[in-house]
């Protein structure tokens, strides 16, 4: 059961209080938290290095950020790019925005 003077009682002072709940945890949740952090970043980076070998694009994917490109891209819009040399060029579009 909830009183209902210490709703919101145990949140931060700041939601910028991240140290705050770093020392709250202890080593094993802190390693934890470390390894699960790297993880994700060694997936994202394999992901890309992959992207780059298979597409042979320095840039596989990249978003479009201004109306330059309208009507054809739009902002927003996400290009996969290749750099193959028997393939003619071509635009397709990968992925529109509903903005």
């Amino acid at each position: 059961m909830v009183r209902a003077g210490a709703v919101g009682t145990h949140l931060p002072t700041s939601s910028l209080d991240i140290f705050g709940d770093l020392r709250k945890m202890n080593k094993r949740q802190l390693y934890y938290q470390v390894l699960n952090f790297a993880m994700i970043v060694s997936s994202a980076l394999m992901i890309w290095k992959g992207l780059i070998v298979l597409t042979g694009s320095e840039s596989p994917i990249v978003v479009v950020l201004s109306g330059s490109m309208e009507p054809a891209f739009h902002r927003g819009d996400l290009l996969f790019l290749t750099n193959f040399r028997e393939d003619p060029i071509r635009a397709e579009i990968m992925v529109t925005s509903s903005f």
